[in-house]
């Protein structure tokens, strides 16, 4: 589930402009070097001579997920700015360390000193790397901008699908399952306040909101069936639309 307007199922480049100089040139033979096979392809380019603008081009052309990596923060920020505005419809996600501040355990012989390990993560960047790992997985064309530290505390992919919840209308199922799932899936109960990773339960109706949005989804069991899944906006908490199906991702 996405908090964004359903996206197209194509990579779709909106802007004014069209490839110019030797850009299409370059594009063309990095497609069909992505045709051929070839695992390595290099672009070369002085600063603002368009290289990204080239990329983007390559990405709608051949229509697959688009994993881009970066040094670092910096510049992984400024890569996931330009491609959002290139692809305004499309899933671009932003997923680097969730870390502000990592200090290692260490030991200081000199000194006989120990020094913990320290850790502050910014909860922000912990949400987007959920929300961009929910929706490559939702099978969506997805463009991720990465740096080369984001496998920290990178868990198996397998594992993270393995511990997904997939919740149909008219499916037959009892409350206290659904709310034993999302309890595996690192969702934590909060009857009184909603935030993302947390889910209530007043009688046949469940609210929950996956980590990774802030769209609430509601749950309407008749019984032991699920009558009605519905996304409701999370300030007014007036409904948006109503699904038929969804998939709701661990909250860790």
């Amino acid at each position: 589930m996405n908090d964004k307007k359903t996206p197209p199922k194509k990579f779709k480049l909106a802007t004014p402009f069209k490839p110019r100089g030797d850009q299409p040139k370059a594009i063309a033979a990095l497609v069909k070097g992505l045709e051929d096979g070839l695992q390595y392809q290099t672009l070369l380019g002085v600063t603002g001579s368009g290289k990204t603008f080239t990329i983007a081009n390559v990405i709608e052309i051949i229509q697959r997920p688009t994993l881009i990596l970066a040094p670092n923060k910096t510049l992984a920020a400024q890569l996931y700015g330009e491609m959002r505005e290139f692809f305004p419809h499309n899933c671009v996600e932003y997923f680097v360390s969730y870390y502000d501040y990592y200090q290692p355990e260490a030991y200081v012989p000199s000194s006989d000193t120990y020094i913990e390990k320290d850790t502050q993560i910014n909860e922000k960047i912990e949400k987007m790397r959920l929300e961009a790992t929910a929706m490559l997985l939702s099978g969506e064309p997805t463009i991720i901008v990465a740096t080369v530290s984001c496998i920290y505390s990178l868990g198996n992919p397998r594992d993270w699908e393995y511990m997904s919840i997939t919740i149909s209308e008219g499916e037959d199922v009892e409350r206290s399952t659904i709310i034993k799932k999302l309890v595996n899936a690192r969702y934590e109960r909060n009857d009184l306040q909603l935030a993302p990773g947390n889910f209530r339960v007043k009688g046949d109706t469940l609210d929950i909101i996956p980590a990774y949005s802030e769209d609430i989804v509601r749950i309407s069991l008749f019984g032991d069936q699920i009558e009605k899944i519905t996304l409701h906006d999370y300030i007014s908490l007036k409904e948006k639309r109503k699904i038929s199906s969804i998939k709701i991702f661990p909250a860790k």
